[in-house]
Formats: C-alpha cells, sequence, structure tokens
C-alpha cells in the first residue's frame, strides 16, 4: 500500500474516489462540483494494486484554519491502521504548507473516526447540529 497525495481536483482518481466514498458513506454520492469549489483542495488516496482503499480530503475552511472533510477506508481494509495512516499523512502536508491547526467534525454514528481523532491528539472543542439535524462534534489539532 502506498498513499498518493493530490492538491486540486483528483480527476484521474475521480472513478475510483466516487466508488470508496459511495461504500463508505452508504452509497451516497459525491458531486465534482463539490470538490471543484473547494478552495485549498487536499486528497490523500490510500492505494492497493491501484486501488483506492481509503481517502482523506481536506479543504481550507472559511477562517483559515485547514478543514478534515471527508474520509473513510474499505470495510475489507478496516483495522489495518490505514486511516491513522492517512491522517498522519495529511497533518506532515498541512506543516509543510504553514497551517498550524487542523479541524475536522464527527458524528456520534461513527464511533472509530471520533476513536481515531482523540488517538491522535485532537481535542473536542464544540458541538452543534447541522442544517440536517444531525449533532456534529468539533475536533481541532495543533500542529507542531
Amino acid at each position: 500500500m502506498y498513499i498518493v497525495t493530490i492538491e486540486g481536483v483528483p480527476y484521474d482518481w475521480l472513478n475510483q474516489l466516487q466508488e470508496i466514498h459511495a461504500h463508505v458513506f452508504d452509497g451516497v454520492n459525491l458531486p465534482i462540483e463539490k470538490l471543484e469549489k473547494k478552495e485549498g483542495l487536499l486528497c490523500l488516496f490510500a492505494v492497493e494494486n491501484e486501488v483506492i482503499i481509503g481517502f482523506k480530503l481536506g479543504y481550507i475552511h472559511p477562517d483559515s484554519i485547514f478543514y478534515s472533510w471527508l474520509g473513510g477506508v474499505h470495510e475489507k481494509k478496516r483495522g489495518q491502521g490505514i486511516a491513522s495512516q492517512l491522517m498522519r499523512k495529511q497533518h506532515e502536508c498541512l506543516r509543510e504548507f504553514g497551517f498550524n491547526k487542523v479541524r475536522t467534525y464527527g458524528r456520534n454514528e461513527r464511533k472509530a473516526m471520533l476513536i481515531t481523532n482523540l488517538k491522535h491528539g485532537f481535542d473536542i472543542v464544540s458541538t452543534f447540529v447541522d442544517e440536517k439535524g444531525r449533532h456534529k462534534i468539533v475536533f481541532e489539532k495543533l500542529l507542531e
């Protein structure tokens, strides 16, 4: 397995990104228009045999903090530390780009990701209810 890092929309990987996104997020499509609107989009893909088995996407939030937006690992590859490898690589890239903080949102329904965030030094800084009525937990981490 190796990690591919792409700044901007990953046009060459879009079909595979759509497949893994739909797998992780219960069949939900990721519109390309959403990707194209994200300023400073950074995409990381865990690739095995030229197939994406995990991904992590993020972009620059309007308040200039990097927002780690979406990610996941194929269910057959979970429990192998792939999400952690993607997170470490993302944070390494962010430090190189000059960011000193990363933010992400979590939901109680996705406990594995909540635990991964805490294990990697994120702090819970607040909660809110989104426009769809879902409770979200706000995590932030200082990048040292």
